[in-house]
């Protein structure tokens, strides 16, 4: 079997290849490098069976290689990735305190461009262009997620219009702070509302009670996305409190670029398309998935990650978790729902919970991590 592609997504990785005495390099994926900044060396050698994807090459370099591949940057405004997204990079060019702004920061010119080429493009350029982007974040994904074994993984879910002065907010901030705490990475749709609330809660991990209140007052200045403060809010919490020490995961898309992507979470997987994203979440999360009170969208997830553990896709269920008893049970009656379709049989290795408590939510996953709540055969 013929081994893997090396990647190559940095300075000090493309320096150590190209400063190698190997005449012919091999079987190497150089994603979004500048090669010319070492022409002389890049020139050095001959190049067999590579992949360059977004790189900035010296003339001459094509003419020295055999079978390889050559993707450019193909998008007007866009890039491939050899990296999860920061909140500096999307918002780049966004200045505090000038909403009008958002329209020529990085994020903002991105959404403007797939606007204008049609939310479903018809241009086979731009259709690539998007895929092989999405391509680049899926990678960069699977290399961060690499580094944290599966059970860490859990998931939010819940309503994008859930306003920062709702009690459910800050609940799901706490939580999310002390499942931070305890070694989980949180990872949710990466938007405003309960998406935010998880990251919120993630980037004042190691902080005191007081400093995550004093930041949720902060943001309640201005409670929806739809305010003209809520980008400034949230990025004067990251100059508040600067978080070096815990990361959280947000995976938003462009396709709902109307809603803003949270600033609060340390990595960003934006996509263009929301079907790889949506799928991707449910995917990830194997540690658990905590459903917050949402609406149609939610309701897809929850039943779409059901299929997930009925038919054990991943090889073992993960728990699903419900937080918002009088929600789950009266207004959207999807608890005795499943209560009745387990019990019938029509759903079989769903490991459920239904509560309002931080504690017993959090221990219930710590009990999976650890391998002492291991579902149902």
């Amino acid at each position: 079997m013929r081994a893997n592609y090396q990647k190559i997504t940095d300075d000090w990785q493309l320096a150590k290849v190209l400063h190698s005495e190997e005449e012919t390099l091999q079987r190497l994926a150089f994603v979004a490098v500048n090669l010319t900044a070492e022409t002389e060396l890049a020139l050095s050698h001959q190049y067999k069976d590579c992949i360059f994807m977004g790189c900035a090459l010296p003339m001459g370099l094509k003419k020295q290689s055999r079978e390889c591949l050559f993707f450019p940057n193909m998008g007007e405004t866009f890039h491939l990735c050899s990296h999860l997204y920061t909140a500096d990079e999307l918002y780049e060019g966004y200045q505090l305190d000038h909403p009008d702004s958002y329209q020529q920061c990085y994020d903002g010119r991105v959404y403007r461009h797939y606007l204008k080429k049609g939310k479903q493009a018809e241009d086979i350029k731009e259709t690539l262009a998007r895929t092989l982007h999405d391509h680049s974040i899926s990678d960069c994904l699977h290399q961060f997620l690499s580094a944290f074994q599966e059970r860490c993984l859990v998931g939010v879910m819940g309503g994008h219009g859930l306003l920062r002065t709702d009690p459910s907010y800050l609940q799901i901030a706490h939580l999310s702070k002390r499942l931070t705490e305890l070694g989980f990475l949180m990872i949710s749709g990466g938007g405003p509302g309960a998406m935010e609330a998880t990251h919120l809660g993630a980037w004042m991990a190691g902080r005191n009670e007081l400093e995550l209140l004093d930041a949720a007052h902060t943001m309640m200045t201005a409670p929806a996305y739809t305010d003209p403060g809520w980008l400034d809010t949230a990025l004067r919490i990251r100059q508040r409190y600067p978080q070096t020490d815990y990361q959280s995961l947000g995976i938003p898309t462009w396709l709902y670029g109307h809603e803003p992507s949270t600033p609060l979470a340390t990595h960003i997987a934006k996509y263009f398309d929301n079907s790889i994203r949506e799928d991707g979440i449910l995917t990830i999360a194997k540690g658990g998935i905590i459903y917050t009170p949402g609406s149609a969208g939610t309701l897809q997830e929850i039943f779409q990650e059901a299929v997930q553990n009925h038919y054990l896709s991943f090889g073992y269920a993960s728990p699903m978790i419900f937080m918002g008893v009088d929600y789950w049970k009266n207004e959207m009656p999807i608890w005795p729902l499943l209560q009745d379709l387990v019990a019938r049989g029509k759903y079989k290795n769903l490991i459920l919970t239904l509560s309002d408590s931080q504690e017993e939510i959090t221990q219930n996953l710590l009990a999976f991590r650890q391998g002492e709540a291991e579902p149902p055969r």
